[in-house]
Order: structure tokens, then C-alpha cells, then sequence
């Protein structure tokens, strides 16, 4: 049976050693498991940014950083950027969002096209060419949002709901508490299980699918959990003890005055002092793995909904994160910088084309990359592949055991320009960024600004505690890798106007069109 419809699953900073499947000797995760037994778990999965903003960007888009230019969370999409909305509308289809995209609208862009508010075209650029049953972000109070809205309807008397109960925990006593203090996750939300976050955004998505019945459709189905703040709904919230989590991966190397000293200046930050202590520790990493399970639990329904209407026949389904979170290794909290903890997240896909049948349940260890989400998507459902614009690759081949090559490095990149380490270090406003290239054995990331190089021997180091960038004994390595990642920017496809097609009609072809230069 041909794939009709799309599941495409976000979790918002989910670490990728978070799942049972991944290895995780505590958490339970049944329902994302059977999803890896059902598909594919590729184990070296790494975003394009270790920030929300920029790493959806690369994932609605299948575009690098650079190349789409939305370097951080509050840098907009360029309206003149194509996501995977505008991939799938050109071919009579839309996507569909329910949850979190982080898009933030280009004003200018908009307003340059003089696009009114009435103007349908305005409201699908402001969205990124989502269709919302519900954008929900979850950051923020959204009072008059539809969650807000739904909370009172359910007897939140509030204005804010999301701050009085979302995001409040209750003690033992009866005692109200926020839970942006970290320290009072240790206590169950004042709001129902059935009533959080991510039981809405779940009921909201089988509504969805079980009012298409055969119509077919492609929905972002997109959480913000594990996400801070780390507030938890009972039973949830106390589920998981300190000495079930992992354990914490630092070493007194990396806050010497030989550290890197951008990694330096994050340390400074006010959630890396909070996380560098064993109390935050011991409160917040049991909290994030119950919102995790949270999160398997209702993905269950899901997935269960999906056999009751037989969608897993005609349904490819995609689970994956935008980013990780340190939860204090590296002496840092949330999130940024290179480490995998940060850079690789989970990745799980469901073909369900009888041709992938025998890769079923396996884990595949190459290099994938977020933007290969686009091209997946647009190979699933026999569209155009725009090669022109789209910069990562279907895993259609993997799933399908056809590939014969595939890419042996992954890139990311950061804009540190909007953190206070940059005044720390004493850096001007203007353009401070970092790019990384990862390869099997090595990780080296160059920082501009006239900082030096970070280099990793990840066979040697796997933890990556010891930066040999400034070693001269790995200034050939250093170079070697400062090339490739030279190599890789000089390919960005940064021509997005003009298909290839029209290209190849076009060259060489001046003299059809009248003009005969060079004639003798």
C-alpha cells in the first residue's frame, strides 16, 4: 500500500540516551521502543543547532543554518525561505501543526510584500506554512490562547492558568509554588495529568486523525515537553529517583583556565551554577525523566488510535527531538554548544513500505542529520525532491537497504551573539558564531571572534572531556578538519530561485535568446 499520510513527531529537548531503546537503564519508554521495533532507530542522529529556533528551522526547511539564515531563537525565518508547508501545498497538500514550531514571523519581510492581515498568505507566513489546529509554544503565559482557554473550561479559574497551575507545583501542605524555581519541581503541578500539556496537545492529535478517516493528511504532532520548566504532573513527578538517572558526566579539566573560554563563559551562566550543584541535580534529572515517560504514555494513545483507524498500513511515521539538555554535565545547564548530549538526539522512523521490511527493529549507526526530514517526507509521498533549495537527503535508502553511500559528517552551528557570555568576554555586538563538524572519530568546532579551535578525539574520548584544540601535536588534525568544514560551507546552496531543471535549459543558451556575444 503507497504512504498516504505523514506522523511527524517532535519532542522538545529530548537527550538521545533518554529512551530505554537508547540504552537508558531506568526510564520506561515501552511505546517509543515498540516504535523502534517497528522501524528504525538511527543511533547518530545530530541537529543542525543546539538551539529550538535554528534547529526547527533546519528541520521545517532541510536547510543549514546558514543557509536559512534563523540563527537563533529570535532571529525570524526569512519569508523568502521554503519549509516543508510550502513543499506540500505546491502538490495540493497541507501540514498540519498541532503543538510547537518556534517560528517567528519576518516582519519586514512581510511588510515589504505589503501582506494585510486579512490575507490568507499573510497568516500561512507568519505560521511557516503550518495549517494550526493549535500552535502551542509553551514558554509563556499565552492567556487568551485556545490551551488557556480550554484550562478554564475545565475549571481553571485564572487569567493565567499556565502560571497558576501548568507550571505550579503543590506541597505536601497545601502550599502554592512556581515552578521556574527549580527547586519546587520536586512536587506535583497543581494541574490534573489529564489536563497537562501533553495530554491536551495528544487529544488534540487524535481528534485530528480521527476526523480525516480516509482523507489523507501530514501532521506535526510536536510536544514541548521534557522541556523547562520542569513541572510534572502526578504520578509523574516523583517517579524516578536520583539513583535511577544517569550519572553526571564532568570533569575538573573543563572549568581550568586551559578550557575553551567561550565554553568558559557559559559556565557563568546562571542555569550552569544552578545545575553545578547536587541538590538541582537530584531534584530536576528525576522530574525530566517522568515528563518523559509522561510523554511515552500519551504517544501510546497515539499510536493506539493509529491501529484502531489502520493507519500504521499507509503512515510513515517520524519521532525525533530539536536538541538535548546538559542537566549539569559539562558543569553547564540547558542547552547551545557542541556535546553531544546537546547536538544528538533520538531519531526513530516507521516505513511502512513492504521494501523496508527488512531493516524492521534495526538500529542503523551512519550519520543522520535533522534536515533529512524534508526530503523523507517529500520521497514518501512521491513529491518533488526540490534539490535546488533542499540540503539534506531522504532515508528512504536506509530504510529500504538501497543506499550504497551515504555521508560520513555531521555539521551544526551556533550564533552566540544574544548571550550575556558574549559581554563577559568582552565581544562586541555584531556576528559571533561557531560551526562544527562531526565525523566518526573527530569533533572540531571553529569559533570566530579569534577564539581557537575545540578539537575531540571521540574514539579516545568519548565523554569529551579533553579539548585538544590548542595541542600543537593535533594542528594537522585541526587543519584537515578546518577544510572539510571550509568544503562543506562553500557547498550551501544559497541559489534557491531557480530549479535545476531550468538550469540545465538555460546554460549555454544565449544565442536562442537573441543575443550572439563573441561572434567573429
Amino acid at each position: 500500500m503507497a504512504i498516504k499520510n505523514v506522523l511527524f513527531i517532535m519532542s522538545d529537548q529530548l537527550r538521545w540516551d533518554h529512551l530505554a531503546c537508547a540504552g537508558h537503564p531506568h526510564i520506561r519508554t515501552p511505546n517509543i521502543d515498540a516504535l523502534a521495533r517497528r522501524g528504525v532507530r538511527f543511533a547518530n542522529s545530530f541537529v543542525q543547532s543546539g538551539i529550538c529556533g535554528p534547529s526547527r528551522m533546519s528541520t521545517y526547511t532541510g536547510r543549514y543554518v546558514s543557509s536559512h539564515g534563523a540563527t537563533h531563537n529570535r532571529v525570524p525565518l526569512s519569508v523568502g525561505e521554503v519549509t516543508l508547508g510550502w513543499h506540500l501545498r505546491n502538490s495540493g497538500r497541507d501540514l498540519t501543526l498541532c503543538g510547537k514550531t518556534h517560528v517567528m514571523p519576518d516582519r519586514h519581510g512581510i511588510n515589504r510584500l505589503h501582506l494585510d492581515g486579512a490575507d490568507e498568505l499573510k497568516v500561512l507566513v507568519e505560521e511557516g506554512w503550518f495549517r494550526p489546529i493549535d500552535r502551542y509554544d509553551g514558554h509563556h503565559a499565552e492567556p487568551n490562547g485556545a490551551y488557556a482557554q480550554w484550562l478554564r473550561a475545565h475549571g481553571y479559574d485564572s487569567r493565567d492558568p499556565w502560571s497558576d497551575y501548568v507550571i505550579s507545583t503543590v506541597d505536601p501542605q497545601g502550599g502554592v509554588h512556581s515552578g521556574w524555581k527549580m527547586r519546587n519541581v520536586k512536587w506535583p503541578a497543581r494541574v490534573a495529568e489529564a489536563h497537562s500539556e501533553t495530554a491536551y496537545t495528544t487529544d488534540l492529535a487524535i481528534d485530528f486523525m480521527r476526523a480525516k478517516g480516509e482523507q489523507p493528511w501530514v501532521m506535526h504532532l510536536s510536544y514541548v515537553k521534557p522541556h523547562w520548566p520542569y513541572v510534572a504532573p502526578a504520578p509523574y513527578h516523583d517517579m524516578y529517583t536520583p539513583e535511577q538517572c544517569l550519572p553526571l558526566q564532568r570533569a575538573e579539566e573543563e572549568r581550568s583556565d586551559a578550557a575553551h573560554p567561550v565554553m568558559r563563559a557559559f559556565q557563568d551562566e546562571e542555569v550552569a551554577e544552578s545545575f553545578r550543584t547536587r541538590e538541582c541535580q537530584d531534584t530536576v534529572k528525576p522530574v525530566y525523566q517522568g515528563l518523559i515517560t509522561q510523554l511515552d504514555a500519551h504517544l501510546g494513545r497515539v499510536f493506539a488510535e493509529m491501529e484502531a483507524l489502520g493507519r500504521w498500513q499507509d503512515t510513515l511515521v517520524i519521532f525525533t527531538a530539536d536538541h538535548g539538555d546538559y542537566l549539569g554535565d559539562h558543569w553547564l545547564g540547558e542547552k547551545e554548544l557542541f556535546h553531544d548530549c546537546i547536538q544528538r538526539v533520538p531519531f526513530i522512523l516507521y516505513d511502512p513500505d513492504a521494501a523496508a521490511d527488512a531493516t524492521r527493529g534495526s538500529t542503523d549507526t551512519r550519520l543522520v542529520e535533522a534536515i533529512d526530514v524534508v526530503p523523507t517526507i517529500l520521497d514518501a509521498l512521491e513529491q518533488d525532491p526540490a534539490r535546488h533549495v533542499v540540503e539534506g537527503r531522504s532515508l528512504l535508502p536506509l530504510t529500504r537497504a538501497t543506499a550504497t553511500e551515504w555521508r560520513d559528517a555531521a555539521f551544526s552551528e551556533l550564533d552566540w551573539t544574544f548571550k550575556g557570555a558574549r559581554r563577559r568576554l568582552g565581544q562586541p555586538t555584531g556576528h559571533h558564531h561557531a560551526w562544527m563538524v562531526r565525523t566518526e572519530r573527530w569533533k572540531y568546532v571553529h569559533w570566530s571572534s579569534g577564539f581557537r579551535p575545540q578539537l575531540f578525539d571521540l574514539a579516545a574520548d568519548p565523554q569529551e572531556f579533553h579539548d585538544l584544540g590548542a595541542d600543537p601535536a593535533h594542528a594537522a588534525t585541526c587543519e584537515a578538519l578546518r577544510e572539510r568544514l571550509l568544503a562543506w560551507f562553500t557547498g550551501l546552496k544559497r541559489r534557491t530561485t531557480v530549479e535545476w531543471q531550468e538550469i540545465e535549459l538555460r546554460t549555454d543558451s544565449y544565442k536562442k535568446a537573441g543575443v550572439f556575444l563573441g561572434e567573429w
